[in-house]
């Protein structure tokens, strides 16, 4: 019998669960597009392309949606059991929610050791060609496209105009082609009509034009005695190099060094590293500043000289002879000068080493952070969905979508914290574990007992009951 019950858990929840997270990738890709929609549109992006960064950003939002999908698909599952009266069966017959939740729980256990692997070793490879691909489209030149009556300036060095095309879209009439140079004078073309093709290899721009006027004018650009050439033709070829609107593909060790490329292996080296040369230069900065502050290889002394001396001194420039106090003066302050410079400097490359430090530190903890959440999330779905005892999308979705919210807001207002260190970057980016934890529990205990925390009827009668008891 309990075999039967583990396996009608799992059952129940398999469905579900492989829905919603499909459902959940695929709105976490489509944020994606939507946010590098204006670098993607008129790019001229092949269909291979296309899939390729379908996939890669697909992959990178798997540890995202797969809490998602486990805290909203425990919500339905134990809903489902909760409406359909089998969760009160199951009750009556003397097992506890928390052995029927076991089954699932080992299975969420399962998928969050799956998800820390995941996220410690493709994770990194897939953000890294991510980069790399996004980086290659951003900086692409738009599609090639020269349309009627406006200047094209996409090629490089010229401008085009076309008057009219055919319907053929590669006849042309009424074309003009200015060529751009660094000088004064002035080099453009006019024709008639052409033809516009692309060559066979797509790396040329061949324009055919026909009756036409070739204008150059020559000469130093500082004198205004320059030669002016006209030269008219009835055909003539010209060729635009295309090369600039190629793909280019970018080599993927252009980002490797970024923490979020890096496994927990590669971190801790890169953290050790970092650290390592932090002390360095502490070390360095030291060394800079005695040699700026020639003073302090006296501080052991205590100047012992002085601190002897019978006289009583109220300033110290009484002991500087007055023909050398300009020259010590001038000296003091371009040596305090130089020394604030140094701090200066020091500050600014303390600060970047202990930012990079922390960045390292915080993607480590995000991918133990985002795997245990898959066992948090559970810990809330699984209790409030036997409380609520609602299936299918409406409520549980509204729950789901709730804590979500909660979920990702604690985590990224934790990771501000942790960056900007107002918090140290364990406790930043384990908020919302601290927070949806104790929610877990509370829940949990509710569900032990069959509380109606979720029942507006029971709110209504206990409502009722107490106007009852006033008005008596």
């Amino acid at each position: 019998m309990v075999k039967k019950l583990d396996i009608l858990i799992l059952r129940s929840f398999a469905g579900p669960f492989l829905a919603t997270f499909l459902i959940a990738l695929f709105v976490l890709t489509m944020q994606f597009f939507w946010l590098y929609i204006d670098d993607l549109v008129g790019k001229g992006l092949d269909t291979g392309t296309l899939v390729y960064l379908t996939g890669l950003v697909a992959v990178t939002w798997v540890p995202l949606a797969l809490p998602l999908a486990l805290l909203l698909s425990s919500i339905m599952t134990f809903g489902n059991l909760g409406e359909t009266f089998e969760l009160v069966a199951i009750k009556s017959a003397g097992i506890p929610l928390i052995r029927f939740m076991r089954p699932l729980l080992i299975t969420t256990a399962i998928l969050s050791g799956i998800a820390f692997l995941f996220a410690n070793n493709i994770i990194p490879v897939a953000n890294l060609k991510l980069n790399a691909l996004k980086y290659d489209i951003i900086v692409k030149k738009p599609a090639f496209d020269i349309k009627e009556g406006i200047f094209y300036d996409k090629i490089d060095g010229f401008i085009l105009k076309i008057g009219r095309k055919d319907k053929d879209d590669s006849t042309i009439h009424n074309v003009i082609i200015y060529e751009k140079t660094f000088g004064l004078q002035d080099h453009f073309m006019v024709a008639e009509s052409g033809v516009m093709r692309i060559s066979p290899d797509q790396r040329y721009l061949e324009f055919e034009l026909h009756n036409g006027w070739n204008y150059q004018e020559n000469g130093n650009r500082y004198s205004a005695n320059t030669e002016f050439i006209r030269l008219g033709f009835k055909t003539y070829k010209k060729e635009f190099d295309l090369s600039t609107f190629m793909f280019n593909k970018t080599e993927d060790s252009l980002f490797k060094y970024d923490p979020k490329m890096l496994s927990l292996r590669q971190i801790n080296i890169a953290v050790d590293s970092l650290e390592k040369n932090a002390r360095k230069s502490l070390t360095k900065a030291e060394s800079d500043l005695k040699t700026s502050l020639s003073f302090l290889r006296y501080e052991a002394a205590k100047w012992a000289p002085l601190k002897n001396d019978t006289k009583k001194v109220k300033k110290f420039d009484k002991l500087i002879p007055d023909s050398v106090k300009m020259s010590v003066f001038d000296g003091a302050i371009s040596n305090l000068n130089t020394a604030k410079s140094q701090v200066e400097l020091m500050s600014t490359e303390y600060k970047s080493r202990t930012e990079m430090i922390r960045k390292h530190y915080i993607e480590l903890n995000r991918k133990i952070v985002l795997s245990f959440a898959c066992l948090v999330l559970f810990m809330v779905g699984a209790p409030l969905g036997s409380i609520i005892r609602k299936g299918g999308l409406g409520t549980p979705l509204i729950f789901a979508i709730a804590f979500f919210v909660l979920f990702n807001m604690l985590n990224t207002f934790g990771e501000k914290f942790a960056k900007e260190g107002v918090t140290t970057v364990f406790t930043g980016m384990w908020l919302s574990t601290f927070i949806l934890v104790p929610i877990g529990l509370f829940l949990t205990y509710k569900a032990m007992r069959d509380s109606q925390l979720f029942n507006k009827e029971f709110y209504y009668r206990m409502l009722k009951r107490k106007k009852k008891e006033e008005g008596v």
